[in-house]
């Protein structure tokens, strides 16, 4: 009788087993299917924003690959699964974390292109030649990411937008203040019938300022972004070293339930910490 209960209890244990397994792969799989469509999809639109033609899916195929090896490698040197598995979820972010960066850094040589852009603009004008081919002129001789965004504007005119809407569309392309303020004043004197040339050269005057400004407060605030960064990654150092030196010490840190939630108050008290640097020191010109 003994013998027949322990039976059923192991055949219902094994099912019971056999289901969660089944439910856990269902879930994964559906879940990496969805992470995969969306990642591809949004990967797609952000390399072409970049003018970049790269296959959504070996991108996808390349961020699975450094989560894996990104946890993997995490778990061999603190040896715990539970630092290991975050670090696998967090990492999936990286992709976002560097088109932020990229996209970031595209903008900011935007501008920084658009004062002497915006001058040679004026010359083509005051020379006679018409706007169109005053840009086609600046697309040949000008440099990524301006010419590329210009050289999109002229093909959207050739097959039949209209200069209003082509505006428009740079601006959402390159959504940044000095954009908006470039395509106001061409709509401006596109409108009213004012100088372009004169419009142009005074909004290049206007901009450059305002980079020079946005340059100086870069210089003063350099210190304080350094020090966010020292604040952020002092502790991080701190722990692998004494890692390396006390491990068995360290230990309690990385496997026992007060480190673990140690360590949740340090990450929170890190990351409020380096936010309010970041705050303080965001001047916006």
């Amino acid at each position: 009788m003994e013998d027949n209960n322990l039976l059923l209890l192991t055949g219902v244990v094994a099912i019971s087993a056999a289901m969660l397994v089944w439910f856990v792969i269902d879930v994964g799989t559906t879940t990496l299917a969805r992470y995969r469509a969306s990642f591809t999809e949004r990967t797609s639109f952000q390399a072409r924003e970049f003018f970049l033609f790269i296959d959504p899916r070996k991108l996808f195929v390349f961020n699975l690959a450094l989560m894996v090896l990104g946890a993997l490698a995490l778990w061999l040197l603190t040896g715990s699964a539970v630092l290991a598995i975050p670090a696998f979820f967090a990492l999936a972010w990286v992709p976002r974390m560097l088109y932020a960066w990229m996209r970031k850094r595209r903008l900011q040589q935007f501008e920084s292109q658009l004062p002497d852009a915006l001058m040679m603009l004026s010359g083509g004008m005051r020379a006679g030649v018409g706007l169109n081919a005053a840009i086609s002129q600046l697309v040949r001789e000008s440099q990524p990411p301006l010419s590329q965004e210009f050289s999109l504007m002229l093909r959207e005119q050739r097959l039949g937008v209209t200069v209003e809407q082509s505006l428009g569309n740079l601006n959402r392309r390159v959504p940044t203040q000095t954009t908006t303020l470039v395509v106001s004043a061409l709509r401006i004197a596109s409108e009213t019938g004012g100088s372009l040339a004169e419009t142009l050269e005074r909004t290049a005057h206007t901009i450059r300022s305002r980079l020079q400004m946005e340059g100086k407060i870069g210089a003063l605030t350099a210190q304080g972004k350094l020090q966010a960064w020292v604040v952020g990654l002092l502790p991080m150092v701190l722990m692998f070293i004494l890692n390396r030196m006390e491990p068995e010490a360290m230990s309690m840190l990385w496997n026992t339930r007060m480190g673990w939630g140690v360590l949740a108050v340090i990450a929170f008290l890190e990351v409020m910490g380096v936010y309010v640097i970041r705050k303080i020191i965001a001047i916006d010109v």
